[in-house]
This record gives structure tokens, C-alpha cells and sequence, in this order.
């Protein structure tokens, strides 16, 4: 399975949550990062480390697969195909 089928195949509910909390993070510490007002240099950096981690929680959970869904979808296509 290559990485563009995984992307596409069902995604288990646990790494739909995580993948959301993934997007939440990237997005505050963008805005963070993004602030037209002077923030201490601390703030910034950990922000940027934020939206790295939220990045990076977000692809692993969105190419992390269902197998049981994968598996009923499989069954339904060669069901349908007649094989």
C-alpha cells in the first residue's frame, strides 16, 4: 500500500481526535508565530516547536489505517466485482 492508498483508506476514530488536536495546535501556534505584536522570543520559539509537533501528530494520523474497514471495503469490492 503506498503512501496516496493510505492517505484514502479509513482512518480509525482515536487518529480522527488525535488528527483534529494536531490541526488545533498548528493553527494557535501559527497565529502565535504570526502576531503582529511583540512577543518575548521564548514565546515564539515554543510556539514554532508546537506547530511542528501539531504537523507532525496530524500526517501520521491521517496515514495511520483502519484494517477491520479496509477489510469490510475489500470484501464489499470483490462482492461487487463477483469474484
Amino acid at each position: 500500500m503506498n503512501i496516496v492508498e493510505r492517505a484514502k483508506a479509513p482512518t480509525p476514530k482515536f487518529f480522527k481526535i488525535l488528527r483534529s488536536i494536531g490541526l488545533v495546535l498548528l493553527g494557535i501556534s501559527g497565529s502565535i508565530v504570526a502576531a503582529p505584536v511583540l512577543l518575548p522570543a521564548a514565546v515564539v520559539t515554543v510556539a514554532g516547536y508546537v506547530a511542528v509537533a501539531g504537523g507532525v501528530i496530524s500526517a501520521i494520523s491521517q496515514i495511520t489505517v483502519d484494517d477491520k474497514a479496509m477489510k469490510e471495503i475489500e470484501n464489499l469490492n470483490k462482492a461487487r466485482d463477483g469474484n
